[in-house]
């Protein structure tokens, strides 16, 4: 495994952050990731090095299933020796139904899913914390200050922004900065090969700011991985079992024209450089060079994992990478 500082901190994180949102969760009636597995993904994670863990409240059903399960694995490790992330703003189901203090990114909210959040993991402070959405509804002079309090006890050491508008962004920023706020530091947004231009703006925010990026959904809800075709009425045929055939957002979602150009350049350059598809993927966020990029990957077996983990292994040239880029330009 390879290391990187993360963006502006002073943490070092692996180039792969392994992720956990499927842990407890349930598509079509079936849960994807039960204690057992979750627990050896997470030793797969670790003996390949990976030191980095991202999860959020509200993953698994019920809610904080995730986070317990990671407490308990944590149980045996040196919690100094792991660099954990977790989210806040969506309405969390783990203590019943949700009241109306129960979402969003007010103080009331923040301040009750912190301590959720910790006793669940088992842990005093978390490395990395971030806002899971733009909250419209708090004043996001709100949202830092409370977020600031969380830093300075000792709680909470850097913060962290998902899905938002490149404006709200900037917003948060220049806030913290005004107002002498702690800023957020790294930031998470839906980026992968086949759909990148969604977050252009997005990403030259964090660019400008120094800000580290560590996308989600890197493979494109496994489209990337090439484990899909195209049938002759456009539509995917997806092999039983896969994301594909469980999400019915999956082809609105990720396979655009855009998409099949960006897969076939993949899959060219994947035989250039004897690595799968999926490998390829995530080398190419992880050479982006106008920011620090640490994808978050996702795995249902050990070998998924292994094999994305094996994407710190390959190198791309300039040519190799252009094409990657090149192919989400193509005129559709």
């Amino acid at each position: 495994m390879e290391y990187t500082t993360l963006g502006n901190t002073g943490t070092t994180v692996s180039q792969i952050c392994f992720g956990t949102w499927r842990f407890g969760m349930q598509s079509g009636g079936v849960v994807e990731t039960d204690r057992g597995e979750a627990h050896d993904l997470l030793d797969t994670a670790w003996d390949n090095g990976i030191n980095f863990i991202d999860t959020a409240n509200v993953y698994g059903n019920p809610n904080g299933l995730s986070e317990e399960w990671i407490g308990e694995w944590l149980a045996d490790h040196d919690r100094e020796d792991v660099v954990l992330a977790s989210k806040v703003y969506f309405p969390f189901d783990g203590w019943g139904e949700p009241g109306p203090n129960d979402s969003g990114l007010g103080r009331k909210h923040i301040r009750a899913q912190i301590e959720g959040t910790l006793d669940r993991l088992d842990t005093d402070y978390l490395d990395l914390y971030y806002i899971h959405r733009w909250d419209e509804n708090t004043p996001i002079r709100e949202t830092l200050r409370t977020l600031t309090t969380l830093v300075e006890e000792g709680k909470v050491h850097y913060l962290g922004a998902s899905t938002m508008a490149a404006w709200q962004l900037t917003k948060a920023l220049w806030t913290a900065d005004v107002e002498g706020l702690e800023r957020f530091d790294v930031t998470q947004p839906m980026v992968n090969a086949a759909q990148y231009d969604e977050v252009a703006d997005y990403l030259d925010v964090c660019a400008d700011q120094d800000l580290a990026v560590c996308p989600y959904s890197p493979l494109a809800g496994g489209f990337l991985t090439g484990k899909y075709d195209r049938a002759e009425d456009g539509t995917v045929e997806a092999p039983d079992g896969s994301r594909g055939s469980l999400d019915e957002m999956f082809d609105e979602w990720y396979t655009t024209e855009q998409a099949w150009d960006v897969l076939e350049a993949v899959e060219a350059v994947a035989d250039e450089v004897d690595a799968t598809p999926a490998q390829v993927s995530v080398r190419w966020l992880v050479e982006q060079d106008r920011f620090t990029c640490v994808p978050i990957v996702g795995a249902r077996t050990p070998d998924q994992l292994e094999e994305n983990v094996g994407a710190v292994e390959i190198e791309l040239t300039d040519d190799q990478f252009e094409r990657i880029d090149e192919a989400r330009q193509l005129e559709q």
